[in-house]
């Protein structure tokens, strides 16, 4: 008998009346305030308009939450369709019972992040780099509402931090499983913090610190989904091919996407349009500054100087030192040269 493990929680759902409150649903919504709240902050803080980002995770979020039950349906149909079906079609739509697909789910949330930038005026590569680190933030929260649903645990183990699983749900009294829900949830929080901590260092821009997300999401994926034991693409066993399994092939194709990406866009360092034209910033972020204090404020920039203008037209006032905006400063001094020849 192991001498440590994590139990298993004994329920789910709680009940409000008729009013059923699931612990999974908790999670993904906690997730998605959190992942919300950063950016928010972190977009006003780059100088964008607050509001923002509020604005485009409506859109965002429905989309992503019928992309990631598509890909779950598409990957797992023999589960809802077939003559080896274990649940009616129309189940497919319970979505509370757990099945998302991350995949799906950033994917055609992408679709309603792009909807919403598109009818902004502003930089989709902007907004993806400011919401980075909240994505990954939401997927280590939301990963607990696996773990009230015991489902999605990997092999068995003899580690201290091994999982109790209930027979219900396909555990064997006293075998113990790998918490895989726990790991990628640390995993997740890990990727947040040094997404953070890279966009400060080395000013990541136009859809590279997205990049950097993707890389680090797939390459911690790849490894946990190799210790996880539920038939993804089939009723009784996962589908395999090559000896890894779907979503570890996907991770893969990802994460060579990401690097990709990363190398073609290395030196790009054209303006990104953060603030709609004609779109005043936030009165209390003027020239797109943090609050004082903040770990996002700025080097201090005189008002009325170059340095000032090229903050406002690429909103880059509330970034690193080094970014971009040096090159349009130098653009404006060309322009004043012009205006007024010595």
């Amino acid at each position: 008998m192991p001498l440590a493990s994590i139990p298993s929680p004994s329920q789910g759902v709680w009940y409000l009346g008729i009013i059923p409150i699931r612990a999974y649903a908790l999670c993904i919504v906690l997730g998605v305030v959190v992942a919300v709240w950063l950016s928010e902050r972190r977009w006003v803080a780059r100088g964008g308009q607050k509001g923002t980002i509020i604005d485009i995770a409506v859109p965002a979020v429905i989309f992503g939450l019928i992309g990631g039950r598509l890909y779950h349906v598409i990957t797992d149909w023999q589960t809802y369709f077939g003559s080896r079906a274990i649940k009616e079609p129309y189940q497919a739509l319970f979505i509370w019972e757990g099945g998302l697909g991350i995949w799906g789910a950033i994917a055609l949330g992408g679709v309603g992040v792009w909807w919403a930038v598109r009818k902004r005026g502003i930089s989709m590569s902007a907004v993806a780099d400011t919401v980075a680190p909240g994505i990954a933030f939401a997927q280590a929260i939301g990963r607990w509402g696996n773990w009230f649903n015991q489902e999605l645990y990997g092999g068995p183990t003899t580690l201290p931090w091994g999982l109790e699983i209930d027979i219900d749900h396909g555990g064997e009294p006293g075998v113990l499983y790998h918490p895989t829900f726990l790991y990628e949830s640390l995993w997740d929080v890990a990727l947040g913090f040094l997404l953070i901590l890279a966009g400060k260092r080395f000013a990541l821009r136009h859809g590279r610190l997205f990049a950097l997300y993707v890389a680090g999401y797939t390459l911690g994926r790849f490894w946990i989904e190799g210790l996880r034991i539920d038939p993804v693409g089939g009723v009784d066993h996962a589908v395999t091919f090559l000896s890894l399994r779907l979503n570890q092939w996907t991770a893969l194709v990802l994460f060579a996407g990401a690097l990709v990406y990363l190398w073609l866009t290395r030196n790009k360092d054209t303006e990104e349009i953060v603030l709609p034209v004609g779109t005043a910033a936030d009165p209390a972020h003027e020239s797109g500054q943090a609050d004082p204090g903040s770990s996002d404020a700025p080097a201090d920039v005189e008002p009325g100087t170059p340095a000032e203008a090229a903050a406002e037209r690429t909103g880059t006032a509330g970034d690193d030192p080094d970014t971009p905006a040096a090159d349009v400063v130098a653009d404006v001094d060309d322009e004043s040269k012009e205006k007024n020849p010595r």
